[in-house]
């Protein structure tokens, strides 16, 4: 009896201990859970707070990006009204400036960028012959950028309405090394012709640059040629220039020919054409891109065997390439010649082929290797004949005119065929191609 007594009481301290363990290991795991559940409490406070402040952010920059797309709808606003503004003021201007009862020949642009100086003298030189034709050659100004000095000098003219080409755009050149000026003249040569066919809605434009003289004959030329233009499709543009228009290889003020190379440089062109040539206008070298022959397409243009204009920029973007061989000694026309009363149809396709073919035809051929002494020690028109490209070169080397092809054509030739004058008299050196007697149809005499 006693022994069980006493097994009784050894296992109650036994099952004692075992609680009172237990009971240790419950509150330890309690307290350690109190702390775990504090801490992610504090944690779970810690993340709200810092979401409540994100979400403050959040809006807060919600409200600013919402402020800046009202300001920027504001602006675009402000912006529309003031192009609006411009456009009437233009108009307005331009109404001040032409009757109401004479179409205008043609609207006459000049491209300008940044160099005042020259500017002001072009636009001198204009104004003296302008002021008495105003009415049918209404005056533009286009400013590529913002030059101070140049919008304020074209300001300052009230006889000449101004527009503004602002282009923010970066210039990517499609291959290393090459001027960001030429794609940047390509976009404004585009902008400026866009407003004044399309949005002024002129019929004509003739463009001019920053750093050209013109002939007191100069509209009076463009306003005989403007009805030969829209006539003869044939006709792409026409020209005031001639690339081998210096003083020793010119004679005829009244010449006028046809020409498969764009010589630029003072042209006039249709609203046609600009419709044609406007959607694929390119990046950049854009009076190259006219002389391909994909993009002329066999037209041709016309030119004056002296120059209507004269080029006195020897610091441009072209950084004064050729200028003092080609463009110095260029002959600017300074005899009048009555236009209106002259016959131009001869101009027109068939006939002037037939009478180019004549007097290419007339010419004495001369061959040989002293083919060009020969040409200096005859008295009349003389031809010669060249092989290729390297050939024609050389002889135009010789005589000192322009040597440049473009797709095949040198510069100032029809049917491969360039013609000048003999150190200032009236007789006539025609550098014939191989094909060009072909072409004209007069056979290989």
């Amino acid at each position: 009896m006693a022994r069980n007594y006493c097994d009784i009481r050894f296992l109650l301290l036994a099952a004692a201990a075992a609680f009172i363990y237990i009971q240790v290991r419950l509150f330890a795991t309690q307290s350690e859970y109190a702390e775990r559940l504090a801490a992610a409490e504090k944690s779970d406070s810690q993340c709200t707070s810092q979401l409540r402040s994100l979400i403050d952010q959040i809006s807060s920059q919600q409200e600013k990006i919402v402020a800046l797309e009202e300001l920027r709808l504001r602006e675009d606003e402000e912006s529309a009204q003031l192009k609006a503004l411009v456009r009437d003021l233009e108009k307005k201007n331009l109404q001040s400036l032409i009757s109401k009862n004479e179409v205008p020949v043609a609207a006459v642009v000049i491209m300008a960028c940044n160099r005042p100086d020259y500017l002001e003298r072009t636009i001198g030189s204009i104004l003296k012959y302008q002021r008495s034709v105003a009415m049918k050659f209404p005056l533009f100004i286009s400013q590529d950028g913002t030059n101070p000095d140049v919008k304020s000098k074209a300001l300052s003219y009230s006889q000449i309405t101004y527009m503004q080409h602002l282009d923010l755009e970066p210039v990517h050149t499609e291959r290393p090394g090459e001027l960001t000026a030429y794609y940047k003249i390509a976009r404004h040569y585009k902008w400026a012709l866009d407003e004044l066919f399309m949005n002024h809605n002129f019929n004509r434009v003739i463009i001019l640059e920053d750093d050209m003289e013109i002939a007191p004959d100069f509209f009076d030329y463009f306003e005989a040629t403007s009805v030969l233009l829209d006539n003869d499709r044939t006709i792409m543009a026409v020209s005031s220039w001639n690339d081998n228009g210096q003083v020793q290889f010119v004679h005829d003020p009244k010449a006028l020919y046809r020409s498969d190379f764009f010589p630029g440089l003072g042209w006039m062109l249709t609203k046609s054409t600009w419709d044609e040539l406007s959607p694929k206008w390119p990046k950049a070298y854009w009076d190259d891109w006219v002389r391909l022959k994909e993009v002329h397409k066999d037209r041709q243009f016309i030119r004056p065997e002296v120059c209507r204009t004269y080029n006195f920029g020897e610091h441009g973007s072209s950084m004064g390439q050729f200028y003092k061989q080609y463009l110095e000694p260029i002959k600017l026309n300074d005899v009048h010649v009555e236009w209106k009363s002259m016959d131009l149809s001869y101009l027109k396709e068939d006939t002037f082929l037939n009478h180019f073919a004549k007097t290419v035809a007339d010419a004495k051929p001369v061959r040989g290797p002293d083919a060009v002494l020969t040409a200096h020690n005859v008295n009349v028109d003389v031809r010669i004949q060249y092989s290729d490209q390297r050939d024609f070169e050389r002889l135009a080397r010789q005589f000192g005119i322009f040597e440049e092809w473009k797709d095949g054509i040198p510069r100032a030739s029809y049917k491969g065929v360039v013609v000048f004058r003999y150190n200032k008299t009236q007789k006539r050196i025609f550098l014939v191609g191989p094909d060009s007697l072909e072409q004209l149809g007069i056979g290989h005499a």
